[in-house]
């Protein structure tokens, strides 16, 4: 990427990181949005978005558990299985086209949920399907692994909407799924070898600035509805990016 790129890319990195930490995710979704927007190297881009990601989630997961918003029961049957799942989609290689197709699918529940399109936050919680959770969990952490996400994305939305935790339960438990998720994935990439782009230095620095802004903020009930539409704006534009190649 060109250098006279930076002073775009910088900001735009510290928002995805500030707006999802806000929400108990770590952005692996939006980091890679914005290393295929600015057409970082493929091979680099998986590691380098879960790197971030595990730093931003941790961050987050703390802030929410010490506001005791931490639920384990809503948290661990999506685990059990996703955290293997996740490390055996880090093994396996995506043809780029293909990769490409996947990721640009993906980005597009986050847009829709910073759009409120669903996942709304209901005031009658039901109990969680221990074997249906088992199941999603391991969709979603096969998913992580092979694509370099760590699942809050899909598993936020599916939490809110069937009514089995509120906004910053969902919060918590999707951070910490999403660490212990992008850990396993980069696990199962290491054996098979691991590329980070020359800048990840820089900008895990920013991500972790914009992961404990956002994640202050999101505890405290911060919300700000044009980050929110500016971040969703320039995910759509990554999906459609990578969809149309």
């Amino acid at each position: 990427m060109s250098d006279q790129y930076w002073f775009i890319l910088f900001p735009a990195l510290f928002i995805v990181a500030f707006m999802y930490s806000s929400v108990g995710h770590g952005g692996a979704s939006g980091y890679l949005a914005l290393m295929a927007i600015f057409g970082f190297h493929q091979a680099d881009m998986k590691a380098t978005a879960l790197l971030l990601n595990i730093f931003v989630s941790l961050i987050a997961f703390i802030r929410f558990y010490r506001a005791g918003y931490f639920k384990m029961k809503l948290f661990l049957p999506f685990a059990i299985m996703s955290v293997p799942a996740a490390f055996l989609g880090g093994m396996l290689e995506v043809e780029p086209d293909l990769y490409k197709k996947i990721l640009g699918c993906l980005l597009l529940f986050p847009v829709a949920r910073l759009f409120g399109l669903f996942g709304q936050e209901s005031d009658r919680i039901k109990e969680g399907n221990f074997f249906v959770s088992l199941i999603i969990g391991a969709g979603i952490g096969f998913l992580s692994g092979l694509i370099g996400i760590g699942g809050g994305i899909i598993l936020s939305p599916i939490i809110l909407l069937f009514h089995w935790g509120r906004m910053k339960e969902t919060a918590a438990a999707s951070a910490l799924f999403i660490f212990v998720n992008s850990l396993s994935g980069l696990g199962g990439q290491f054996t098979g070898g691991v590329n980070f782009d020359p800048s990840m230095f820089a900008m895990l620095a920013i991500a972790l600035a914009g992961g404990l802004a956002g994640s202050y903020y999101g505890v405290h009930k911060f919300n700000t509805l044009f980050l929110r539409r500016l971040l969703a704006f320039v995910l759509l534009i990554a999906s459609v990016k990578l969809l149309s190649i």
